[in-house]
């Protein structure tokens, strides 16, 4: 009886609490608190990241900040605040840098009778804005919607506006110009939810189908979300097989798509496709080293790496993929950079896992901090942070001697750009596509603490260190440009085409053809 009590006391302070938060969101801010948000922020960014003024002098930035909090006049909700507060923080420069405003609350009970009513209507959908046009990739909805249709309009508003105005408030690396519509567009269903301060249970969208405007009504659905397949009982064993294998591919249960493949695209087995989405999700370790294995067994003469669109990830696991392209010792990044000895003691530490991960990591805390303390070093006039990826590393026993392609564009970001910009340096890999997102000298990343806001509830992701390759160039603020540059088209998407892929396939295709007239005997010139 007693425990039954204490768990209603508990469950009726959870629920006022998230009543008032959300009943606190939707309220106006009163000038003053606002104003202090502002310092708060900025006040944070000097804090903890250790490359501010990197892309912006410190004059510029100030004036911004304080160009903001004057004209911050009247009273505000934290949605148009943040609106306001990402136009500052996007000069900055770094791609890393997030920002979003704070969201409605669920209770469990809430929470479950959503799940019942299945996707939010935009969640149905994947796009791509290309062309200026936004077209749907993959349609999961129960309406019979092709792929590559063009969305004319979203609740009578045109794609394009949207995209515009969410340009202004999310930054790329530096002075890139190919992030934002490849990001946007992939990233459109959270753009639009930021933008709107919720997640829409029904959207009206307008498509040109046959060259006619057609109007559908999307609705939250539970269409496609409880597939037969996933009803199937397994046993023990078959479930441990199955998240084994999931695991080793990156299985993704939202799109029911795998994050990491390898398939061979010749006959002859001598040129190999490998398509990574994402550096997360699952245990890459186990794909590489079988991959990898693979094209050593196969003999395989051309390697095509798809980082298109790869947002990034994980450092240990593009560190342990180039350990399999290298072919001579390496240093994969320079020491990790920070603002101060106690920048890495911001970590979000405790945050996730249940009661006895927490209470292990009580356990563990003295240690971890008193580590990452004494590990910072300050050489100079900076503070450095050594890791295993900044010393001599030995290429894989197994590493792959082929020619290497990489296919780019504004998408490949993060951990994208740095194996990217390893690649480039030593000229190890043929890029082709178009500039990467992520800048070729390195982002702020690593740790990413969130800082909320106290009044507004504005939440800021900050990078605490700066992550680098070893491998520099000149021009500052830019991505990896591509050896041979291919910009797709909308006519490519509806003509179901892979430039980039057709290029690369040519270009090997020639080679294959050289090498066969190399091969030919040379026949001498006939007497007359």
């Amino acid at each position: 009886m007693k425990k039954i009590l204490v768990l209603a006391v508990l469950l009726f302070i959870s629920c006022n609490s998230i009543k008032q938060f959300n009943e606190g969101i939707s309220q106006p801010i009163p000038v003053a608190k606002l104003q202090s948000d502002v310092d708060y922020s900025y006040q944070k960014l000097k804090q903890l990241h250790p490359k501010l003024y990197w892309y912006i002098s410190k004059e510029k930035l100030d004036y911004k900040f304080d160009s903001l909090k004057k004209s911050i006049q009247k009273p505000m909700t934290g949605l148009t605040f943040y609106k306001q507060l990402s136009q500052v923080t996007k000069s900055v420069g770094q791609g890393h840098l997030g920002i979003s405003p704070s969201l409605k609350k669920y209770s469990k009970k809430e929470l479950k009778l959503l799940k019942k009513e299945g996707k939010a209507a935009l969640n149905q959908f994947d796009f791509e804005f290309i062309d200026n046009k936004l077209i749907i990739l993959k349609n999961r909805s129960r309406h019979n919607i092709k792929e590559n249709t063009e969305v004319v309009s979203i609740n009578n508003e045109k794609p394009s506006d949207l995209i515009a105005t969410y340009k202004k408030r999310v930054a790329s690396d530096g002075y890139n110009t190919t992030f934002h519509n490849r990001y946007l567009g992939k990233s459109f269903g959270m753009f639009y939810t930021l933008d709107k301060g919720k997640l829409q249970d029904s959207i009206q969208l307008v498509l040109k189908l046959e060259d006619k405007d057609s109007l559908f009504v999307v609705k939250r659905d539970t269409f496609g979300t409880n597939s037969k397949e996933d009803k199937i009982k397994l046993s023990k064993k078959e479930t441990k097989e199955k998240a084994k294998f999931n695991s080793k591919y990156g299985f993704n249960k939202e799109t029911k798509t795998f994050t990491r493949e390898l398939k061979f695209i010749e006959n002859d087995s001598t040129t190999a496709l490998m398509t990574i989405k994402q550096f997360n999700n699952g245990n890459p370790h186990d794909f590489y080293e079988e991959s990898f294995n693979k094209l050593s067994v196969a003999n395989a003469k051309n390697l095509i790496i798809d980082l298109r669109n790869n947002p990034g990830g994980r450092l240990f696991e593009i560190g342990d993929l180039y350990g399999y392209l290298a072919n001579e010792p390496f240093v994969f990044i320079d020491d990790y950079e920070v603002v101060s000895r106690t920048s890495k003691l911001h970590v979000d530490y405790f945050k996730g896992g249940g009661p006895i991960m927490k209470f292990f990591k009580v356990l563990g805390a003295p240690f971890f901090y008193s580590i990452n303390y004494f590990r910072v070093r300050k050489e100079d006039d900076k503070y450095l942070f050594s890791t295993k990826h900044s010393k001599i590393s030995q290429p894989k026993p197994n590493n792959f001697k082929g020619k290497v392609y990489v296919l780019i564009n504004g998408g490949s970001f993060s951990a994208s750009s740095i194996i990217s910009s390893n690649l480039k340096s030593t000229k190890r890999a043929f890029f082709v596509g178009e500039e990467t997102g992520g800048a070729y000298n390195g982002t702020v990343a690593a740790q990413m603490p969130l800082v909320q806001l106290p009044n507004s509830k504005v939440n800021l992701r900050i990078g605490l260190a700066l992550v680098s390759a070893n491998g520099k160039t000149d021009i500052e603020g830019r991505g990896i440009f591509p050896d041979k540059e291919i910009i797709p088209t909308i006519e490519d998407r509806k003509n179901n085409i892979d430039p980039e892929l057709k290029w690369v396939l040519d270009d090997i295709k020639r080679d294959k053809e050289v090498e066969e007239l190399l091969k030919e005997p040379i026949k001498e010139p006939s007497k007359k």
